[in-house]
């Protein structure tokens, strides 16, 4: 597997708050490692360092050369006064996407979201899932090589969260390399590898399915235990 992302004991201060602790961690292409905590434990800050967002106190990351990055942040970040179609439009634009693989892109995801219904609507007035799934369209649309998702599956009901992970999958047999926060731990075993956070720093690191059969076969156990 190719290395995409490689952070080295990357850490965060605001002030005398440690927002990330010494935080290293290496994402191969097609890989989905998921980043796991309650919220305040750092997922946001350490996903907004590698976008750019914000700068790091101390540590370093490296991206891969020639890397497209796709972010799709925990706030709405989609242009609300333009409708789900003017937004498709609206970004393709600015990834100066050719137009035939901007229509294959788009269509490929309405598709998948069912979204016909809701192309003709503003986008501020949609269902707060249907921005979601929206949200996540627009951050593939341009094909990224790695992926960054910051509370991706937040306020979506169990059908769409389910419909967004086959979503995440399909990218990662693309060979997409993703990095997803969530506080949903039973979305943990959509993942190749999970980190559990805790006050900005890793709680635990691995395999889903060994983390939880370290813990009796239940991760929040785990993340009880690794918090003590």
């Amino acid at each position: 597997m190719d290395r995409i992302l490689t952070i080295s004991s990357l850490s965060k201060n605001f002030g005398s708050l440690v927002a990330v602790r010494d935080f290293s961690l290496i994402l191969e292409k097609g890989e989905v490692i998921g980043i796991f905590g309650a919220n305040g434990a750092g997922k946001t800050t350490l996903i907004r360092m590698i976008i750019g967002l914000t700068k790091p106190t101390s540590g370093e990351f490296t991206i891969a050369t020639g890397c497209r990055i796709g972010y799709m942040s925990q706030s709405f970040s989609l242009v609300g006064t333009l409708t789900v179609m003017e937004n498709f439009e609206f970004y393709g634009a600015l990834y100066n996407l050719p137009q035939q693989e901007f229509i294959h892109q788009r269509d490929r995801f309405i598709n998948h979201f069912k979204m016909e219904e809701y192309l003709n609507v503003r986008t501020d007035r949609l269902p707060a899932g249907r921005k979601q799934l929206l949200a996540f369209s627009i951050s593939r649309l341009h094909s990224p090589t790695l992926l960054l998702l910051d509370e991706p599956t937040s306020g979506l009901d169990l059908l769409n969260r389910k419909r967004l992970w086959e979503a995440v999958r399909d990218a990662a047999n693309e060979g997409i390399a993703i990095l997803v926060s969530t506080h949903y731990l039973d979305e943990a075993f959509n993942c190749d590898n999970i980190v559990m956070m805790e006050r900005g720093a890793i709680k635990a690191y691995g395999n889903p399915i060994n983390l939880a059969a370290k813990a009796g076969g239940d991760l929040i156990n785990l993340f009880l235990e690794e918090g003590r």
